[in-house]
């Protein structure tokens, strides 16, 4: 990462203490990523609307909101982020509406492995610039294709 490049941001909600401590404290330790946490929805929602995120983990079960819904209106507010729903209840059929729902990358189990968990966000986070770059090109591809209808216009207007 050079000093150019923002630092990749991590929003993790999950209402228990402990599981937002340890995960802070292995993202801080293990990465160099910027590390917000809450153990509110509501207040991670409203996190979001101030301030670009690359990538969130959700708990699924918590007492305001379950994570398929916080991340669904997630979604809403940065559709680009990429999406992981961290759960203590294995469940296929919640992890197969999630998918479906809110475009979820990554559906992880607790207890989780470190490691594990570490190259899901690294691989996330990388999906995540391929498609900002991916945005940026388009946006390029956009403006030359207008610049050349303009250029296009301009001759034939010259030649009339």
């Amino acid at each position: 990462m050079n000093a150019d490049t923002p630092r990749p941001s991590l929003l993790i909600l999950d209402d228990e203490e402990i599981v937002l401590t340890s995960l802070r404290n292995l993202f801080r330790l293990q990465t160099e990523y910027e590390v917000i946490v809450h153990s509110s929805a509501q207040q991670a929602l409203e996190s979001a609307r101030m301030r670009p995120i690359d990538l969130v983990i959700s708990d699924y079960l918590m007492p305001d909101m379950d994570g398929i819904t916080f991340l669904g209106h997630f979604k809403e507010i940065q559709p680009q982020t990429i999406r992981v729903l961290l759960t203590g209840y294995a469940d296929k059929e919640n992890a197969i509406r999630a998918i479906n729902q809110v475009g979820l990358y990554q559906y992880i189990e607790k207890p989780w492995e470190n490691a594990a968990l570490l190259i899901v966000v690294k691989n996330g986070l990388e999906k995540r610039q391929l498609l900002r770059t991916l945005e940026e090109k388009i946006a390029e591809l956009a403006k030359v294709n207008t610049d050349l209808k303009s250029l296009q216009t301009a001759l034939i207007k010259a030649f009339l």
